[in-house]
């Protein structure tokens, strides 16, 4: 039945994939003079990636990917990846453009297709599930999700409104100004910055996400955050809007948490018994601890000690320290104190390593 069912799913996406395979022919009929389109590759939040195939002029068949925009993407949105692509791309492992096809507001850019091991299944290449996690980052973080909704702590009325700790929106909120402020990003790897909608974004977004990135090849978990909107995201780092002036009541502060520890147990390569995890990650880790809420940092999973053979298959036994050094650099949750990309460059992580 399940694989029936699996069946069904497949043939679904696949008629979807068609269907939208034909739409883009349509929107942007010259495609078809140059490419076939063998199928969808990618999808984002603000394009949609495809294979597709071209004849050359001297008769060789060439890859491509080809990548559809959002009609709805603000013209200098598009016109800023044009110019960074043309400048920086082809070299220094950074994707070039080839073309660009435009039809009234549909865009497509060609670039090279590369073949690879797509994210997700390097991220569960140790046979070990993928399992979003909901847990905070930083060893001194702070989160207001609890099981039990938590007495009001005391605190000054000018923080206070109508609303605080009940689930509706009183009118002092609505009246507020709203912040505006570039919010692009992938969900579940946006800086708190970006979720906070602080005017002054930098480079340093890019260092959180790609601190994220590192996180997930860590412990095994991808998504590793799976927030369904900006404000669950922010509970999961919620430290920064302390440090950046912002006011904040949290329900209580959590204990001090080792990356290290916490990836090594997401994968196996320590026990969830040895007591070197907080009390919270313990509870939702084991069933006998009562209910699980939405908000638990870890979601259930059956989870065991990988074997000597298993880890040295794997190569996670042999990960060094200076791998979490860089990450807890990398999730900083301050941008002003995150590493850089050119300090990053020089960690000793990679001190053998030639350009």
């Amino acid at each position: 039945m399940e694989l029936y069912g699996s069946n069904k799913k497949n043939k679904k996406n696949n008629r979807d994939v068609e269907t939208d395979i034909a739409y883009l022919y349509e929107v942007l009929p010259q495609l078809s003079q140059i490419f076939r389109i063998i199928d969808k590759i990618g999808e984002g939040t603000f394009s949609s990636v495809y294979l597709a195939e071209a004849q050359m002029t001297d008769g060789s068949r060439r890859m491509f990917a080809l990548k559809h925009l959002i009609p709805t993407s603000h013209p200098v949105r598009i016109a800023a990846e044009l110019q960074c692509l043309t400048v920086a791309g082809g070299k220094e492992n950074v994707m070039g453009v080839t073309y660009c096809f435009r039809k009234e507001h549909y865009v497509v850019i060609v670039m090279p297709y590369m073949e690879h091991q797509t994210f997700v299944v390097s991220i569960v290449s140790s046979k070990h599930r993928s399992v979003p996690v909901r847990t905070t980052l930083n060893q001194r973080q702070k989160s207001p999700i609890e099981s039990q909704k938590p007495k009001p702590p005391a605190v000054s009325p000018s923080l206070t409104c109508n609303c605080y700790m009940t689930d509706r929106i009183c009118n002092i909120c609505l009246s507020r100004k709203q912040q505006v402020a570039p919010r692009a990003g992938t969900p579940g790897f946006r800086a708190p910055e970006v979720l906070t909608k602080c005017p002054n974004q930098g480079t340093a977004i890019d260092m959180w996400s790609a601190g994220v990135i590192l996180l997930s090849l860590l412990s095994g978990r991808y998504p590793f955050f799976k927030a369904s909107d900006d404000l669950i995201a922010l509970t999961q780092i919620i430290e920064w809007l302390v440090k950046n002036s912002k006011s904040i009541v949290c329900s209580r502060e959590l204990p001090r948490l080792d990356l290290k520890i916490l990836c090594e147990t997401l994968r196996g390569l320590r026990s969830w018994d040895d007591g070197l995890l907080p009390a919270e990650f313990q509870a939702s880790h084991n069933p006998a601890e009562g209910k699980q809420d939405a908000g638990s940092p870890v979601k259930k999973h059956k989870s065991s000690l990988k074997s000597s053979a298993e880890l040295q298959e794997m190569g996670w036994d042999k990960v060094p320290d200076d791998v979490y050094d860089l990450l807890d650099k990398l999730l900083d949750l301050n941008p002003a104190s995150r590493i850089t990309a050119s300090v990053a460059l020089q960690h000793p992580l990679f001190k053998d390593m030639t350009n």
